[in-house]
């Protein structure tokens, strides 16, 4: 018997594209409670079956491939700019390559347009109809309506007339924002896009024995191995240490760990990595969304995707990576860094913030740990405290200095200088990654 969450999960899978969904609407549908249907909802953005949208609220998506993700269909559009749509509603499945600003004369404008494209303009009738009839869609803007006769074109083509009640700057930039948000999750590296995939790992039954496990792990030289059932199940994972000492005729079901940490295939790369530290694993279960094994990821993998992911260019660029871009290394000194106080690195006061403090000290100290001892490293705590504020247009650098390094963990201290005098000091506590 399917529980709340799976009924409701169904619930919005059956949805249209491009329909509204709340938790109030949820949770009368399907007389559940309101916790019930938010925990549940969340899970469906997970899943990228809905996306909330700024001012515009939870939709109903159609899922995309990654490979594609960079693109919007005409029927994210509409939510996105919180539209109504005129005419060509058949053709809102479709993607738009890139949209256009209406904003010159209609036959200069139409050197820009093709098929395909979306045009942003206002009441300019004569420019609806000739965009349609070169193959691109039409987002009227101001709240404006289209002719009867550009609603018919629309309808004969499948090309949509969409109007929304904001100007055209703003719609420019919230298309702009959906690309840029897109692109940055396209650059986040998930467990599936690194998986060894279920046809190339080796597993055991449980009905196995430890002589079994012995052969292969001889012939492998793997650590450990997913324990699944016949249908494929994920019901524990066995290792070398689990072996140890046990007669070559024991059943592998009685000396296997149970209930294993495990990841989905849109488990997120870090999130894996972060659990392997934590956990001290070497290799970590994925599983697909009814449980069974879609393969598994292991401590090199995880490794290669971060020095990959650090080699990648910059495609959207996040929060942190506009901190990071303001650091430079001090010529006389390899360890230390420097940056000035711009005002994206400060508080409503007009102060450098906590956040970006906090960004530029991990990523100094990730810096100075590789500097001294190949390899990755991931911050697990922090102290921090200002002795003064630090002004917008201050030159600030900072210091890290290694106190103590083990085979798992390092202790860095940093002071933070401006003008030669003490500003701040932190101590920041890392895991290290390695083979």
């Amino acid at each position: 018997m399917a529980t709340k969450h799976e009924l409701i999960l169904r619930y919005i899978k059956g949805l249209s594209v491009g329909e509204k969904i709340s938790v109030r609407q949820v949770a009368r549908v399907l007389s559940v409670s309101d916790g019930t249907a938010y925990r549940a909802i969340k899970e469906a953005e997970n899943r990228k079956l809905v996306n909330t949208i700024e001012r515009v609220g939870t939709i109903r998506i159609e899922k995309k491939k990654r490979d594609n993700i960079e693109h919007l269909t005409f029927a994210e559009v509409l939510n996105i700019v919180d539209g109504q749509v005129l005419g060509g509603r058949d053709g809102l499945y479709k993607t738009l390559t890139k949209f256009v600003i209406g904003a010159m004369q209609l036959d200069d404008m139409m050197r820009y347009i093709d098929a395909g494209n979306l045009l942003i303009v206002g009441n300019r009738l004569k420019a609806h109809e000739t965009a349609l009839l070169a193959g691109a869609a039409v987002l009227v803007t101001g709240g404006f309506d289209a002719s009867d006769e550009a609603k018919k074109i629309a309808d004969d083509l499948e090309l949509p007339i969409i109007s929304t009640s904001y100007d055209t700057f703003t719609v420019a930039t919230m298309l702009n924002r959906a690309i840029f948000d897109q692109l940055i999750e396209k650059k986040i590296l998930l467990a599936e896009d690194i998986l060894t995939p279920f046809s190339e790992t080796i597993v055991m039954q449980s009905n196995n024995q430890v002589s079994d496990f012995n052969r292969v792990n001889k012939e492998s030289q793997h650590s450990g191995y997913p324990v699944i059932e016949k249908s494929g199940k994920l019901i524990g994972i066995v290792t070398s240490r689990d072996v140890i000492g046990r007669s070559d005729d024991e059943l592998i079901r009685k000396v296997m760990t149970r209930n294993p940490i495990t990841v989905t295939e849109k488990t997120s790369v870090a999130s894996a990595g972060h659990s392997m530290i934590w956990e001290g694993l070497d290799l970590i279960p994925v599983i697909t969304e009814k449980g069974t094994l879609a393969g598994i990821i292991s401590r090199q993998d995880v490794l290669k995707a971060f020095q990959m992911a650090q080699r990648q260019p910059q495609q959207g660029e996040t929060n942190d990576d506009i901190v990071k871009s303001q650091m430079e290394i001090v010529s006389n000194d390899p360890y230390a860094i420097q940056f000035i106080v711009v005002p994206q690195l400060t508080n409503e006061l007009g102060s450098l913030s906590y956040g970006a403090m906090t960004t530029l000290l991990t990523d100094a100290g990730n810096r100075a740990i590789k500097l001294h001892k190949r390899g990755e490293s991931v911050p697990e705590n922090m102290t921090l405290y200002f002795i003064k504020h630090v002004q917008l247009g201050s030159v600030v650098r900072v210091e890290p200095r290694i106190l103590h390094m083990s085979r798992r963990l390092v202790k860095v201290d940093f002071d933070i200088l401006s003008e030669g005098e003490l500003i701040a000091k932190a101590m920041v506590m890392y895991q290290l990654f390695e083979r």
